[in-house]
């Protein structure tokens, strides 16, 4: 098993130093989706919200939350993105909508949790803004499928 490296040999968490690891390009592709009511899904897909354009909006809240990761996170690194795509994709057959986020940097620490967080804030966006036709909707599977750059390489997810 691998040793967690947010903890110093005293036990104390603290800042990995990555200031001596190699500059590479770091990819993390992440996914999850909401499930709500029919019509909700409806309502979306018509742009009927009277907030305005709830995917469009939900696309722009998982960019923004991935350039704020390190705020949110304690020990995350602030990093200097070059690329965040949102695809929000709605299936009225599993009365949902999919999210795909792509994170890329080049740098010294990779994005996994800046795309795991674009995406669980594109999702709750969604959720906020039909939380008053639908309370009960679900955000489910949020996970990493890729990663590429760095010492450990490229990792795919096998399920």
């Amino acid at each position: 098993m691998t040793q967690l490296t947010h903890f110093n040999s005293a036990g104390e968490a603290h800042m990995v130093d990555v200031g001596d690891k190699n500059i590479s390009q770091r990819i993390a592709v992440t996914t999850g989706y909401i499930t709500m009511q029919a019509q909700t899904l409806q309502m979306i897909l018509e742009h009927g919200h009277k907030k305005g354009d709830v995917l469009g909006i939900a696309r722009i809240a998982g960019i923004m939350a991935s350039k704020k990761t390190a705020e949110l996170i304690p020990l995350c690194h602030p990093l200097a993105l070059t690329h965040v795509e949102i695809k929000l994709l709605p299936n009225v057959e599993h009365e949902c909508v999919f999210c795909e986020t792509t994170v890329k940097t080049k740098g010294q620490t990779g994005v996994e949790i800046e795309a795991l967080c674009a995406t669980q804030v594109a999702l709750l966006t969604i959720y906020d803004m039909c939380k008053s036709m639908d309370r009960g909707m679900e955000i489910c599977a949020v996970r990493l499928l890729e990663k590429s750059g760095g010492k450990s390489g490229h990792w795919l997810r096998d399920n």
